[in-house]
């Protein structure tokens, strides 16, 4: 039986894009939540919850766009014209936001106005990466193997909606993180918030999934025809356990259940997106056998994410395992 290495490639892109979002999501999801914080003892306890893992979580963005890039360079040529804006203000909120983490702490005078950028940069990052996902779920106009669409076509009142979406999403990630790693007051603030974006996320969730399948007819046969609407009649009811999950971790003072929750919720959201393109790598245009480079480049690269990709989880859950358990709140940031 011969080895489909397209759709294994894909798989690995997807786990790559799925990692980046849960992982770095959280820590995206605290800068948003600054301006709820605005004690700095809070926000210094706040970026020393994520500073031993935040870099290491963008290596998920690295892999996954560079393998687009090896593996798919069709969807590479394509998708990238169509988003320049969005991933250009993407990268620099990033810049931003990784700047402003570091300079806050190096400064008393200036400090507040770092802050003020990381919120930005956070922010910006979250929305544009939201923006980037509605855009391809409405389509991108192709035609003989490049973008044909116009400079604004990524900005949609459906790509505004899925922004929000995601940075609401982020928020709750966020808040739902520092319960787990926090106490006292400033976990309670976080446990409060935490419902509110929860209700956000779950509504926007609702909204925007009630929205895709008249977008394209695709998505419609895809989630309402047989046999698949077999399959995707599962993510409401899973997604339904996850917000229950939600609801009672925060109700009851649980500390990790809600961000497993919240976890649930983007890993389920994501699944609904993989059944709404599957077998489509650019919904209604490339296909994933389409848009492979040659069997050859994809064998070798293989060679190379097989060694790579347990090295990255091994060291990522090694991080995260030595950093476990609450922050001290006398700690410094180093």
């Amino acid at each position: 039986m011969p080895i489909d290495l397209p759709t294994i490639w894909a798989g690995i892109i997807a786990f790559a894009v799925l990692a980046y979002v849960i992982l770095d999501g959280f820590d995206l999801g605290v800068g948003i939540l600054f301006p709820f914080f605005p004690d700095k003892h809070d926000r210094d306890l706040m970026t020393n919850s994520i500073a031993p893992v935040w870099d290491g979580n963008e290596t998920w963005l690295v892999l996954g766009g560079g393998g687009l890039m090896a593996v798919f360079p069709v969807v590479y040529a394509t998708v990238l014209p169509a988003l320049y804006m969005p991933i250009i203000l993407m990268l620099l909120g990033l810049i931003f936001r990784g700047v402003a983490f570091e300079f806050r702490h190096r400064t008393i005078r200036g400090s507040r106005w770092w802050d003020v950028g990381f919120w930005i940069g956070s922010t910006i990052a979250a929305f544009t990466q939201g923006i980037a996902v509605g855009a391809l779920v409405q389509g991108i106009q192709i035609e003989n193997r490049a973008y044909a669409g116009d400079w604004w076509d990524w900005l949609t009142p459906f790509t505004v909606l899925t922004g929000a979406a995601v940075v609401v999403g982020y928020a709750l990630l966020g808040a739902t993180w520092l319960n787990l790693k926090t106490s006292g007051p400033l976990q309670a603030q976080a446990r409060k918030l935490a419902i509110y974006a929860g209700g956000g996320t779950l509504a926007l969730i609702g909204v925007v999934s009630l929205w895709s399948p008249f977008i394209r007819e695709i998505y419609f046969e895809r989630w309402f025809g047989w046999p698949t609407a077999f399959f995707s009649a599962f993510v409401p009811v899973m997604l339904a356990g996850c917000a229950l999950a939600l609801w009672h971790g925060l109700t009851t003072d649980k500390h990790l259940q809600p961000f497993l929750a919240a976890l649930g919720l983007f890993v389920l959201s994501f699944v609904g997106l993989g059944i709404s393109f599957y077998p489509y790598i650019v919904p209604g245009a490339l296909t994933i056998a389409e848009a492979a480079a040659p069997e050859s480049t994809l064998k070798f690269l293989l060679v190379g994410a097989v060694v790579l990709v347990p090295v990255i989880l091994a060291y990522t859950g090694y991080a995260y395992w030595v950093f476990r358990g609450k922050i001290d709140p006398e700690e410094g940031y180093h």
